[in-house]
């Protein structure tokens, strides 16, 4: 007679940690959607300050009040102004860095049209 209980448990002990990977991943991938979504509203906001002809360090401060460790870069061109915003994330997937990149960023982009006023 074979032991169906035993049976279950090896075949549940091979797969768990192909499972708390996978659970991992998702929890990954979650934090970095909500924090680009985060981003986006922010960079929504840089230019309405931007617009609104708020200094450079004003927008600075508001980036690093709202999310820690952001960079942001502002490059004004004669046409156009390019706003960047983007922050290291640190998985918490083992290996997961291995496949992404050590120095995976978020990034969130605008380039709004630059009227002379």
């Amino acid at each position: 007679m074979i032991n169906k209980k035993g049976q279950a448990l090896v075949e549940f002990i091979i797969i768990l940690p192909i499972l708390l990977f996978i659970v991992l991943i998702v929890i990954d991938f979650g934090v970095i959607l909500s924090n680009k979504n985060r981003m986006e509203s922010m960079i929504n906001d840089i230019v309405k300050m931007y617009e609104n002809n708020e200094t450079i360090e004003t927008i600075d401060n508001y980036v690093e009040k709202n999310i820690n460790d952001t960079n942001l870069e502002i490059e004004p061109t004669d046409k156009y102004i390019n706003i960047l915003l983007d922050k290291k994330y640190d998985f918490i997937t083992p290996g997961l860095d291995k496949i992404l990149g050590e120095n995976y960023k978020i990034k969130v982009e605008r380039i709004v049209y630059n009227e002379v006023k």
